[in-house]
């Protein structure tokens, strides 16, 4: 079974206190009472000292401290002269109303506890002491008995009762057993709470360690201290931070490659479906040209004038060749970024006059007619050759698409410090899902209808291209009769004019 640090930290604390209380209970058992005999035996030396320092040879002399160092110490003193005749006892003054002075007799009955040392007594010199515990064979109770011999060669004796030891080492025993009690009890306690208290700041350490490991470096330890916790809690601290820092940069790096990754896969499928668009494209015309210059080799049709029609459809594929390559050319010189533009100052009214001229033949024989709104001298800031391309791509995906309505307008509003040049077609209108493709290379939207008019899917890519490079706005909405397609110029100067329309 698995315990908790807060558990084992309570019970092995428990544990010593309850060792200790018993190993004391057991000490105090078997030498508390040995101590106390010590105890007393020094007692009673110290007792002999102050009575050899005091006595005089007189015992009514120092009878009051006599009388003090009984009571206070609890002994028993005996003085006796050096024949052994009894001069004091304690609690008495005389002994049978006068002093004992016989010589030659000695007093057993009445000093039993002098037998036991007496032969040592003689050889005893002046000063030396003898310690022991002695039993009195008539109260058949224990003394600790000192008997000393004086330097006037007197004897004195000293004796306390063991049984007053061995009481008081019982009540020192019980008394120390409920102590005990009590101190496992409250120790107890005292050691849930520091269990409680120790463990706490480990266990938010844990808290923190395991979020980590689940990557949430939220939280943090509050450091309260300078301690080993304190610094455990600091590098915890600081580990987390480094950890998210770290782990923040991995993802950030790993988001990228996985853009960049998923960037080289477009960017592959999209060199995929270039290379088999642009070998689709050149496939057909390819075609055309081989079988019919196969044809004029072999004359197959002798008279001039079938003659002609096969070297006009040669010519003619020819051309959409010339023009496919041209912008493929146009395509990957601006998005390779080797392109620079020549920003000129222009007008692009001007501009927009000239590109009408310019295709004023084909616009007639298709009958169609273009509205003009614009003001007089709106200058811009622009590559002017490359802008003229993306006006006449404009104008001929207009003139492609229109409808029966034969309805072209070409719009320039000046706008805060922008010109917007504006191209509507009436005709049908560009669905939903295809109005943000039809700026991807070959894209088109009636393939059918493309391939009549000659178109690669590709006019409109270069568009884009020439726009992003001058860093303007583009784009094409539907309108309720037609498509507009518009694009952005930077104004370089505003001559306010009054606008006017103009029909071709």
């Amino acid at each position: 079974m698995k315990m908790s640090v807060r558990t084992r930290l309570f019970l092995s604390t428990s544990g010593l206190i309850v060792f200790f209380v018993i190993f004391s209970l057991i000490l105090n058992s078997l030498y508390l009472g040995k101590y106390y005999v010590w105890q007393k035996k020094q007692t009673l030396l110290e007792s002999r000292e102050m009575i050899e320092k005091l006595y005089k040879g007189d015992p009514e002399a120092i009878y009051f401290e006599l009388e003090n160092l009984e009571r206070n110490r609890g002994i028993n003193i005996y003085l006796l002269d050096q024949y052994m005749g009894l001069k004091y006892i304690s609690g008495l003054r005389m002994f049978d109303g006068q002093y004992l002075r016989r010589p030659s007799e000695r007093f057993p009955e009445r000093l039993p506890l002098i037998q036991p040392v007496e032969t040592e007594l003689d050889k005893l010199p002046g000063g030396g002491v003898i310690t022991d515990v002695v039993t009195d064979p008539r109260l058949r109770t224990k003394f600790v008995v000192l008997v000393s011999r004086l330097d006037s060669g007197e004897i004195l004796m000293l004796s306390t009762p063991v049984a007053a030891i061995n009481e008081s080492t019982a009540v020192a025993n019980k008394f120390f057993m409920f102590t005990g009690i009590i101190t496992i009890i409250l120790g107890g306690i005292a050691v849930l709470l520091f269990a409680r208290r120790f463990t706490k700041p480990i266990l938010k350490l844990n808290d923190i360690a395991q979020g980590m490991s689940r990557l949430d470096f939220s939280q943090k330890y509050p450091v309260q201290s300078d301690d080993e916790v304190g610094q455990l809690g600091r590098s915890i601290n600081s580990l987390s931070d480094q950890l998210d820092r770290a782990i923040s940069e991995l993802q950030d790096a790993n988001d990228k490659l996985r853009e960049d990754i998923e960037r080289e896969r477009t960017l592959d499928k999209m060199r995929k479906e270039f290379v088999s668009n642009v070998s689709h494209e050149l496939k057909t015309p390819l075609a055309l040209i081989q079988g019919y210059a196969e044809g004029l080799k072999l004359n197959v049709n002798e008279d001039e004038e079938n003659k002609d029609f096969y070297c006009d459809v040669i010519m003619d594929e020819t051309n959409k060749m010339n023009r496919l390559v041209k912008d493929l050319l146009d395509l990957a010189q601006i998005e390779s970024g080797q392109f620079k533009l020549e920003i000129t100052m222009f007008d692009i009214s001007s501009l927009v006059d000239r590109v009408l001229d310019k295709h004023r033949p084909l616009l007639s024989e298709k009958g169609i007619m273009v509205e003009v709104e614009k003001n007089k001298n709106v200058t811009v800031n622009g590559d002017v050759v490359r802008i003229e391309q993306v006006l006449v791509n404009f104008l001929n995906n207009a003139v492609n698409h229109v409808d029966d309505n034969k309805t072209v307008k070409i719009t320039v509003t000046t706008l805060e410090d922008k010109v917007r040049v504006s191209v509507f077609n009436s005709g049908k209108t560009i669905p939903a899902d295809s109005l943000d493709k039809i700026w991807t290379s070959f894209y088109k939207v009636d393939k059918a209808r493309t391939r009549g008019y000659g178109g690669t899917g590709l006019g409109l890519s270069v568009v884009r291209a020439i726009l992003e490079l001058h860093g303007n706005a583009f784009g094409v909405e539907n309108n309720e009769s037609g498509v507009t397609f518009w694009f952005e110029l930077d104004q370089a100067d505003i001559c306010s004019q009054n606008g006017h329309k103009q029909f071709l």
